[in-house]
């Protein structure tokens, strides 16, 4: 049975996100997706007239034949969400903390399924597969998988969280590896797969290799059948060291000193000189390395990148990446 509270965050989110939906995000939503989708139907002999871009150029080999790929235009999309609510989630230096950014932006994006009667579907994570809803149609479906993103991202001090049927231990820690390769045997249909997590994990962002890690065999074996967009969440702080003290040391310019940081999922603690100008710039510069870095692996593995840096801008960096997926298939 749903909480009060939990009732009313859905609502707000409903309410917040609606206007989004309907009079901006829709349209470009459509426009990056709609009538894209095409699955395989086939493989036959070349006739004359064919497109040469869809010579199998396998079986054309293996028979001596030319044979093409034939491909029909799928009538509807379907979106699915794979949601990390890991343990760096719950950090957030603003107002909102990353895993709450997360859980707005998948509500944006099932209601925009929704008005376009698409199909959605969840699968949440941490260091496993904590729940996977199979993708479906309708309003109730979509308030479900918001519903279940909502309460799974609340966790409570002891690293539990009430499901409302009982409470559930939830992991700290990330698998990606394993929710990728679970959406690659769960989904038989081509989709629109939405990775929603801050990509702080083992074998991301790393730089290249002659051998690809577990992680970009994963990704790379997903995005051959689906069309996948990394959607990576971060907070200023985890690219920033704040420069000065809040209160009235930082009204006298008062450097920020020493600072303890300690990593959400293993528990592991470190003490920096944040006042230091060497190690903030150490830091910052480890972080735009760590970002460029999976800017190009991203661009290697094939896979979209879209970033909310900001927590009130996410609607704008998801309009611009939707029109240039928009110019780039109709070659502009």
């Amino acid at each position: 049975m749903l909480t009060e509270d939990l009732m009313r965050k859905v609502k707000e989110l409903q309410i917040r996100t609606g206007r989004a939906v309907n009079e901006v995000f829709a349209g470009e939503y459509s426009s990056a997706f709609k009538g894209r989708g095409m699955e395989f139907a086939e493989v036959r002999q070349y006739q004359p007239g064919d497109d040469v871009r869809t010579i199998d150029w396998n079986v054309t080999a293996r028979t001596g034949e030319p044979h093409v790929k034939r491909f029909i235009e799928e009538r509807e999309l379907t979106v699915v969400l794979a949601v990390d609510l890991s343990a760096s989630g719950r950090f957030g230096s603003r107002r909102r903390i990353k895993n709450e950014t997360a859980a707005e932006l998948c509500a944006v994006l099932a209601f925009a399924a929704t008005r376009s009667n698409d199909k959605a579907g969840l699968l949440i994570f941490t260091d496993g597969v904590e729940l996977f809803i199979p993708p479906k149609k309708g309003l109730r479906h979509a308030l479900r998988l918001i519903r279940e993103v909502l309460e799974f991202g609340s966790a409570r001090a002891d690293g539990s969280v009430r499901r409302g049927r009982a409470s559930a231990s939830r992991g700290k820690g990330t698998d990606m590896v394993g929710a990728l390769e679970h959406l690659n045997r769960m989904l038989r249909r081509r989709a629109v797969i939405f990775v929603v997590s801050d990509f702080l994990v083992p074998g991301a962002g790393v730089r290249r290799t002659d051998q690809p890690n577990a992680f970009e065999t994963a990704l790379r074996v997903l995005s051959r059948r689906h069309d996948v967009i990394a959607t990576v969440i971060s907070d200023p702080r985890e690219r920033e060291l704040p420069a000065r003290r809040g209160g009235i040391a930082g009204l006298l310019g008062a450097p920020a000193g020493l600072l303890e940081l300690e990593d959400a999922e293993t528990g592991r603690r470190l003490v920096i000189d944040a006042g230091s100008a060497v190690v903030a710039r150490q830091y910052a510069r480890e972080a735009h390395d760590f970002r460029r870095r999976l800017e190009q692996q991203m661009r290697r593995l094939g896979v979209d990148l879209l970033r909310i840096d900001d927590p009130d801008s996410y609607i704008h960096e998801m309009v611009r990446l939707f029109r240039t997926r928009e110019r780039r298939r109709a070659g502009r």
